[in-house]
């Protein structure tokens, strides 16, 4: 494989995580709008990536975020602990009472069914982790002094201020100083890129972090929406997803970046909410490399899967498993995270192991 790892006994972290978590509230089965109660949970783009690796791969992670100190802040640290994700690197901002100067997000996601799609809806304007700048956080002592094998953050954090973008660079040219592989998924979400430009504005911020990163992560939307490369042949519903298509298309990325070692994209068709076709593949090393497509996959809650997709990839990649392995160790785990509910994985080693095997889903006892 062309990407290569610092030796794991000279590094604290075998992943750093940098991005938002924030406070999922969910209404089970039913709605946002005529929930009566909520569960809640934590979750975020990138901070699911290091949690995956922790809890489901016991590997050793870290999250790089901001919090405010308040009892929603401490629920959430409260929820992070649970996960295993070391929090040494969070940095807490005083609150001002009432959130006019700095507040925690929440995120209220509904898991739809049948022909009702998922729903997610974000209140995260003023957070502690959208002011973080640059300067802030001592990437050297990261990655040089405690010593990191990985990093990853993504188009969420990139697109939460003014400010994110040039944190997200900085970090990103810290690692590489360090020989840390830089992962990025673009995870373009229209809402967050609505009021500061929409397509465009995310277009250019993603185009100017792409130099910086070795593994370019995205879904059958984001390589269009996000970074401006169109996969030919998909419709406006993306019910036809052709796997040459989007090696075309990947192979245009890295014709523009060829820093890009490894470009890797999940493959969904939702024919409905509780039923999806999914698969993903991997282009490393001038090679395409297909996991196997899981058609009509029943679905209970779809967030999260593109995550614990690259968490799995991830684990293959610092496994030294090979390419097709780890595409197939993502779109398994990805496949095992979207079966429970919440953003974050619930799935075990030997579980990922079994679904890669495409063994069934008979009583273990």
């Amino acid at each position: 494989m062309s990407l290569t790892f610092r030796d794991p006994s000279t590094c604290r972290w075998d992943i750093v995580s940098l991005g938002e978590v924030m406070l999922r509230l969910d209404p089970g089965d039913g709605r946002i709008s005529t929930a009566r109660s909520f569960h809640a949970w934590e979750g975020g783009g990138e901070y699911n990536v290091a949690r995956g690796l922790r809890r489901c791969f016991r590997l050793r992670s870290a999250i790089v975020t901001a919090l405010a100190d308040n009892p929603v802040g401490r629920l959430l640290e409260d929820l992070m602990m649970q996960g295993g994700v070391d929090l040494t690197h969070v940095h807490w901002r005083t609150h001002d009472g009432v959130g006019r100067l700095v507040r925690n997000g929440l995120n209220f996601t509904e898991r739809g069914f049948g022909i009702r799609g998922a729903v997610g809806l974000s209140d995260r304007g003023h957070t502690a982790a959208s002011q973080l700048k640059a300067g802030d956080i001592d990437w050297d002592a990261i990655f040089g002094a405690e010593g990191t094998r990985w990093f990853h953050t993504g188009g969420i954090f990139a697109a939460l201020s003014e400010t994110t973008p040039g944190v997200a660079k900085e970090a990103m040219e810290a690692a590489r100083r360090h020989g840390v592989v830089v992962s990025y998924d673009l995870n373009y979400r229209p809402s967050l890129w609505k009021s500061i430009g929409g397509q465009a504005r995310a277009q250019e911020v993603n185009r100017a972090l792409a130099p910086y990163v070795d593994v370019m992560l995205g879904n059958e939307e984001d390589f269009t929406a996000a970074l401006g490369f169109e996969v030919e042949g998909v419709d406006e519903g993306h019910a036809n997803l052709r796997v040459g298509a989007f090696q075309s298309m990947i192979e245009r990325v890295v014709a523009v970046f060829p820093n890009i070692q490894a470009v890797a994209t999940t493959l969904r068709v939702a024919t409905s909410a509780t039923r999806n076709d999914w698969s993903a593949v991997l282009y490393e090393g001038g090679q395409l490399y297909k996991a196997p497509e899981r058609k009509d996959l029943e679905i209970f809650d779809r967030v999260g899967g593109g995550d614990s997709f690259a968490s799995g990839l991830i684990y293959g990649f610092l496994t030294g498993k090979g390419p097709q392995w780890a595409v197939d160790c993502g779109a398994a785990h990805g496949a095992l995270a979207m079966t429970t509910p919440g953003d974050t994985t619930m799935a075990t080693v030997d579980e990922v192991l079994k679904a890669m095997k495409l063994g069934t889903a008979r009583v273990d006892r």
